[in-house]
């Protein structure tokens, strides 16, 4: 070990005290402290309401003076990143700051590779990272939404891990020429403001799976977590190394995470086929397609389109388990397959598996606890949807994910904190105003239900079902028959559980319980929250709504 004095040429007792207790093998990365305890998109198509959840890398790298470990311009732009040394302020505040000690964020890595186009490459391997990351037990990682928020701001490391809860961040760059790529990655202790760790790897692109692992491997040990045998492996579970798949999957994730229209959707599809031709037994790309389908067949308008899109996902889910068994992607897939179709047994005990096998994945948590919910699991649903807000805290979904299911479960006043929450994190979310209202008037707060509901887009299924039920406890029936008509205009049969929900919250019981009957024979996802949801309790006295429940066949 080489000493490097600090600047004035003496280096202060107290600095050498605080970096030889750091450098001790005694001591923590960060303050021991307890973990704090608890695209899917909201849906943005017509039958999106009903009061559902479908309507939703240690190294000795101690701060030495000048630009060692720092060669290169793909290095440069860490620096204006991370502070030269702590100061007694930033000391003070790592005090009050006490992140989980094995905590990181992974930011989006910097495209070096001088073509705006190669961004989706440079975005992808950030993302693929921070799967092979979450697929360790004793990390937590912050989620993909929510690190990918700071993507092209310029704020400091100690911003990003108090907005994320984090005590270490890794950031890097990816610089790409034809078949070659050279990626530098940066660990960072959030709480201390040192660097942990750093490295610099020219590969070729078909070695980028093993270089995922490598990295992973890298970032563990710098935070002094023992990777076991079967988690070493889970790293590059359904992987490839078919370096033209590779990439073309990497254009098919971006594709979709950023999709906006039942279009972008079929796009990714497409590009995710190309990367199964290129490589027939890429596990991740036929779990990333069957989901992406069953996305599609949320937004179709027919029953015969539904029903192509959900069988074609389930083959792609059901290939992806065959070809890659402990894929919590693909028991993913399958799970959300199933409740699609209403087939609840199955479903539960794939999501189950998707869990057990990757338990640090925001996405899968909120997604088994929405099902819960649903299922009448209201303490496991809550916990795991609380807990997938702390790993995903800037995700609009995660928060009103957990709104939506507490807006079934009753709650109305936490519903409408936890859509609050999520309304600071977009500027314009008419979904959120809608399910806002349907609290309010759940409440009886039947002003500001209406004053919710007309301040957004009538476009919205959810706004205009709030309108039409809010109207008609108004007195506004002619107000209230408009929006029911608009909503039917926009929807067609695929939103007959909504038109349910409307007419028994007028009384018409006839008419709730004939949609609710077509629902039934259009196998509607929407069905699910029929044994929860308040929408439907005018109707559960109902032989025929009692039927229905028996035939959905909920698990105990």
């Amino acid at each position: 070990m080489q000493w490097t004095r600090l600047p004035g040429g003496e280096t202060p007792p107290a600095f050498v005290e605080r970096v030889q207790r750091l450098l001790s093998p005694e001591a923590s990365i960060v303050p021991a402290t307890s973990a704090a305890s608890g695209p899917v998109p909201l849906k943005t198509h017509a039958p999106a309401s009903r009061w559902t959840k479908r309507a939703l890398p240690i190294a000795v790298g101690v701060l030495i003076v000048g630009a060692t470990g720092y060669i290169g311009i793909d290095k440069l732009w860490i620096s204006k990143r991370v502070a030269s040394a702590p100061t007694v302020a930033a000391s003070a505040a790592s005090t009050a700051f006490a992140p989980p000690p094995h905590s990181i964020a992974v930011l989006p890595f910097v495209n070096m590779s001088g073509d705006k186009e190669q961004e989706y490459f440079s975005d992808g391997l950030s993302e693929e990272l921070l799967n092979s990351l979450a697929r360790i037990n004793e990390l937590q990682v912050a989620a993909r939404t929510s690190s990918f928020y700071f993507k092209g701001e310029h704020v400091d490391l100690s911003t990003v891990a108090h907005r994320l809860n984090v005590a270490s961040v890794l950031e890097g760059s990816v610089r790409r020429s034809g078949q070659t790529i050279r990626i530098t990655a940066q660990l960072n202790n959030a709480v201390t403001g040192f660097h942990l760790w750093s490295q610099t790897y020219d590969r070729d692109l078909k070695d980028v799976l093993q270089l995922q692992t490598e990295i992973a491997n890298e970032v563990a040990n710098a935070l002094r977590v023992t990777l076991l045998g079967g988690e070493a492996a889970k790293i590059e579970v359904g992987g490839t190394r078919n370096p033209a798949a590779f990439d073309t999957y990497l254009r098919a994730s971006k594709i979709y995470s950023s999709y906006h229209s039942a279009k972008d959707i079929q796009a990714a599809v497409a590009a995710y086929s190309d990367a199964i031709r290129l490589d027939p037994d890429y596990a991740l790309a036929y779990a990333a397609r069957s989901l992406a389908l069953a996305k599609f067949a949320e937004w179709a308008t027919t029953n015969a389109s539904v029903r192509v899109s959900l069988d074609n996902a389930q083959a792609d889910a059901r290939k992806a388990i065959a070809l890659a068994p402990n894929l919590a992607d693909g028991h993913l897939a399958l799970a959300t397959v199933y409740s699609h179709l209403l087939d609840f047994g199955p479903a539960d005990l794939e999501y189950g598996r998707a869990l057990a096998l990757n338990p640090g994945n925001a996405r899968i948590m909120g997604e088994r606890g929405e099902f819960a919910v649903l299922m009448g699991r209201r303490d496991l649903g809550l916990t795991l949807l609380r807990r997938a807000t702390e790993l995903d805290p800037l995700n609009i979904s995660a928060h009103g994910s957990l709104g939506v299911s507490l807006l079934l479960l009753g709650r109305y006043t936490e519903a409408i904190r936890a859509f609050r929450d999520a309304q600071t994190l977009v500027s314009d979310r008419p979904r959120l105003t809608g399910l806002i209202g349907i609290a309010y008037y759940e409440l009886g707060d039947l002003q500001a239900a209406r004053s919710s509901c007309e301040s957004g887009t009538e476009d919205d299924a959810n706004i205009l079902v709030c309108l039409a039920i809010t109207y008609h406890r108004l007195g506004r029936e002619t107000d209230a028959e408009a929006a029911l008509s608009r909503l039917r205009a926009r929807a067609g049969d695929s939103g007959a559980a909504d038109y349910s929900t409307v007419y028994a919250q007028w009384g018409d019981t006839d008419r709730a319980l004939a949609w609710l009957e077509t629902a039934m024979r259009l196998r509607d996802p929407a069905l699910q929250m029929v044994k929860i949801s308040p929408a439907f309790d005018p109707l559960r006295k109902e032989p025929r709504f009692q039927a229905i429940v028996r035939e959905l066949k909920f698990p105990d």
